[in-house]
């Protein structure tokens, strides 16, 4: 058959794609950016179509022919009416369906109780009711945690179990949890594509455990080989407090943590499982969860993340590309540049570039850094924890600390765009050009556009020390560089 998958850069949509390709499908993505695809894989196989899943227009072009529509695109943000945001895009995209004569609609939603919900899940259950409600015969899958290797709230139980040896935590540790594999995710989504016309309607899907947050989180420990944490439930932890609590104490930004901690005020567990009237339940069965931990923690070991969190785009976070210099006369910017020769050649000195960040850190002053990673998590940013997916790799669109990727010229360019809480909007360039005679030249750059005063006056604050952190990193990747090759020869 013929798909539209939106949400095709997300965590699901991302691991959804080339399994819908596997099965033999024809696959239509649609996507606001499609530079983001430019290294996925499977980007060579699919037709794309670019748009604003909020515009009537572009949404009508990319529903053409399409007899499946995968929905898979939600907010991770509190900012703002977001609820009306997600219904008036729900409503855009059930209007074009039903007008294009989609077959099928898929939705992946949050599995949740009756009564009253936080306002993320009350929008995700709306959303869902929107579907359902176009004319188009809609299977509105709902799950509650989903366990896998780069997944949100996986990466959540990781950190809080690794890094506390006591937890003290929020009541929701004793609600019930109904966690599920992201492999199993992927098998209903896939499977519902076949329903039969006439089921219109919601489901649960779940794992075949159920267990208290604090269980999952010391089941976590036994499968990484940690010691089980005690944990104490404290009544005062408000869901916001407790997102505060979570943003400083793991990679996961506020933005994200809200409405994660929001879902796990509710005791999350199916109350039925009509999906295996329809949908075969896996070969293997249905993944447990510790089975589930077992496999996120190969996957990670491996280095074979397929999608992770960290490339989810952040609310709030600047997004807007770096104007060509030409277009600089009339604006306030203030840059650095650093230059650095390494008698590496140019391949070897890239290969540093593009590793940079995440384990393998910024080369300079490893402590100011860190320093500035908690001061952005503090104020609500995404914090120099969020690491990037592969350590060696990087792909446009891609997450790197409290940096993504805005150009990629693979061998020669990198543009990294912050997304640290800044009064402006900044980047930090990379170019590796060969040496005349030999060796490498790498030239660095630090690009800050100011927004008012506050822009001005932090670029003042910080200039002093960027001779020193922005100059100690680039001599430091070009020696970098440069004792790599000579360890090599050895």
């Amino acid at each position: 058959m013929k798909m539209l998958v939106t949400g095709a850069t997300g965590y699901i949509g991302g691991r959804l794609v080339p399994r819908l390709l596997e099965a033999g499908h024809e696959v239509r993505v649609f996507v606001r950016d499609p530079v983001r695809l430019r290294d996925v894989p499977w980007a060579g196989q699919v037709e794309v179509a670019t748009g604003d899943l909020a515009n009537a227009g572009d949404v009508a072009r990319a529903m053409v022919g399409i007899e499946v529509l995968y929905y898979l695109v939600h907010s991770m943000s509190s900012a703002g009416d977001f609820e009306r945001t997600e219904r008036h895009v729900a409503s855009t995209v059930a209007a074009a369906a039903a007008a294009a004569g989609v077959g099928r609609i898929v939705y992946l939603g949050g599995l949740h109780p009756e009564g009253k919900l936080s306002p993320h899940l009350r929008s995700r259950k709306e959303v869902g009711d929107i579907l359902m409600a176009s004319g188009v015969p809609t299977a509105a899958l709902k799950a509650g945690v989903v366990i896998g290797s780069g997944s949100a709230s996986f990466e959540m139980i990781r950190h809080l179990t690794e890094v506390l040896p006591y937890m003290p935590a929020p009541k929701w540790v004793r609600n019930f949890i109904q966690p599920i594999a992201v492999r199993d995710v992927l098998h209903y989504l896939v499977g519902a594509s076949t329903l039969p016309a006439d089921v219109n309607r919601a489901f649960d899907i779940g794992g075949p455990d159920v267990l208290r947050y604090g269980q999952m989180m010391n089941g976590y420990a036994v499968e990484a080989g940690l010691k089980q944490r005690p944990i104490a439930s404290l009544p005062v932890l408000t869901p916001y407090l407790a997102s505060q609590w979570v943003n400083l104490v793991t990679p996961i930004p506020r933005a994200l943590a809200v409405p994660i901690i929001s879902s796990l005020q509710y005791d999350a567990v199916c109350s039925e499982h009509d999906i295996d009237e329809y949908i075969d339940p896996p070969s293997a069965g249905l993944t447990g969860y510790r089975r589930a931990v077992r496999y996120a923690l190969a996957k990670m070991r491996e280095g074979e993340v397929e999608t992770t969190w960290q490339n989810a785009t952040v609310r709030g976070a600047p997004s807007d590309l770096l104007p060509s210099d030409p277009d600089w006369s009339g604006h306030t910017v203030y840059t650095d540049r650093q230059e650095a020769d390494s008698s590496a050649p140019p391949e070897a000195l890239w290969r540093v570039v593009e590793g940079i960040g995440g384990d393998n850190g910024w080369y300079s002053l490893p402590v100011a850094w860190a320093a500035r990673g908690w001061l952005d998590k503090l104020v609500g940013g995404v914090g120099l924890r969020r690491g990037r997916r592969d350590p060696d790799r990087l792909a446009p669109g891609e997450a790197v600390d409290f940096w993504r990727v805005e150009t990629l010229e693979r061998g020669r360019f990198l543009r990294l765009r912050a997304e640290m809480k800044v009064p402006g909007r900044a980047w930090l360039e990379f170019t590796v050009e060969p040496r005349p005679g030999g060796g490498s030249r790498l030239i660095q750059r630090a690009v800050f556009f100011p927004t008012g005063l506050g822009g001005r006056l932090y670029w003042a604050a910080v200039f002093p020390f960027h001779g020193i952190i922005f100059s100690g990193m680039a001599t430091t990747i070009a020696k970098t560089a440069a004792t790599r090759i000579q360890v090599t020869k050895r």
